[in-house]
């Protein structure tokens, strides 16, 4: 028998004993009879959470700034015809830091008016929620566009709300998003423009030179390049970007 055989063999027969030697932690999963109604609540609670924590990403989507972030720098990426680079995963990760650098005050306002309180058993799971939603529909009232509410609230067929507190989260959240979309292919178009430009001269260049047969995008990358460099492009996007929310 080989050495490393052996030496497996020997391990499989002493992982019994080691595990009663050692204290090994088990987890266990099941449904059982509940001995008080606090049991069944604790139950749905988690349940809930659950939900929630799935979930999660939805929610970051719908109501916070994300969405015009990544789509903005997703047209800065394409534009310079980069195609890979920067990659996916910085895009994305840079946008979540910039939403949250943007959505802070926000949060700072949920964390005070509600998840504070509620962790200190001052207020209820419902007072608790209902303190949560006010920061966050602030935010988006902020942003959104009467054209979008109006869209939105004309068709659910409900009528035509008095004033925010009657608008329901359900309307304002889509009529948000479409604001945030519209919004962000107003920049992503305001971006394309410059480099559009360069495209077109460089393809003006070659044709001219009769050298038709050699892709454009190939020469006009560099100075595409060049010019976001000298004129600190990431500086440019972001701020303007950040800016548009204070807007």
């Amino acid at each position: 028998m080989k050495a490393p055989t052996l030496i497996l063999l020997v391990i499989f027969l002493t992982m019994p004993r080691l595990a009663q030697a050692i204290d090994v932690p088990t987890i266990t999963l099941g449904v059982a009879k509940a001995d008080s109604p606090q049991q069944v609540s604790t139950a749905i609670q988690l349940l809930l959470l659950l939900t929630i924590l799935s979930i999660t990403p939805a929610i970051i989507l719908m109501t916070t700034c994300f969405t015009r972030i990544v789509i903005v720098l997703g047209f800065v990426r394409q534009a310079l015809g980069t195609q890979n680079m920067p990659p996916t995963q910085i895009i994305l990760g840079l946008s979540l830091f910039l939403s949250l650098f943007v959505m802070t005050p926000t949060l700072e306002a949920i964390r005070v008016e509600a998840l504070t309180p509620y962790m200190d058993q001052k207020i209820s799971q419902e007072e608790a929620l209902t303190r949560a939603i006010r920061p966050l529909r602030a935010f988006m009232f902020s942003q959104v566009r009467e054209e979008e509410l109006t869209l939105l609230t004309d068709i659910s067929g409900a009528k035509e709300p008095a004033n925010r507190d009657e608008v329901p989260t359900l309307t304002l959240i889509p009529a948000f998003m479409l604001s945030e979309l519209k919004r962000a292919f107003q920049m992503g178009f305001m971006i394309y423009i410059p480099f559009l430009v360069i495209d077109m001269i460089v393809a003006s260049i070659l044709m001219s030179m009769g050298m038709m047969m050699l892709p454009p995008v190939i020469i006009s990358m560099p100075f595409k390049l060049l010019l976001f460099v000298l004129v600190d492009g990431w500086n440019l996007i972001v701020g303007s970007l950040i800016k548009s929310f204070a807007a």
